[in-house]
């Protein structure tokens, strides 16, 4: 069973920063792309962004361009998202999830085989 496990949510205004990080206990994550997605209340889980499994490809959803950076640290088996200037749409439950197949990451749930639990980010304006 592969274990993702996320950290770094938390309550910031409006305009601030915040880092998440997705952790494997292992190396399970070792030569899979890893993506964040995230789940306001009532709505579908979103991609937010993805990173191959040498950080030389990355993508990012169109509404965190400019403002999120998705980063890895294959020695520490850590994916890291810096997110700046959060708006209040922001506000979500953050997971990241393995990608078991493609180098380039894929914005659909369907491609991750294994979560994380999730971490909340709220975002107060």
């Amino acid at each position: 069973q592969v274990r993702l496990v996320e950290s770094g949510g938390g309550w910031v205004q409006t305009g601030e920063s915040l880092k998440l990080s997705c952790a494997a206990p292992s190396r399970t994550i070792s030569g899979f792309t890893v993506n964040w997605f995230r789940q306001a209340p009532g709505k579908e889980r979103e991609f937010v962004a993805g990173i191959s499994w040498n950080g030389q490809s990355k993508d990012y959803a169109d509404s965190v361009k400019g403002r999120f950076t998705i980063s890895r640290d294959n020695l520490k088996n850590i994916i890291d998202l810096h997110m700046s200037n959060l708006r209040a749409d922001d506000t979500a439950v953050y997971f990241c999830g393995r990608q078991m197949r493609f180098a380039q990451p894929v914005h659909s749930t369907e491609e991750v085989d294994f979560w994380g639990q999730g971490t909340q980010v709220t975002v107060s304006s």
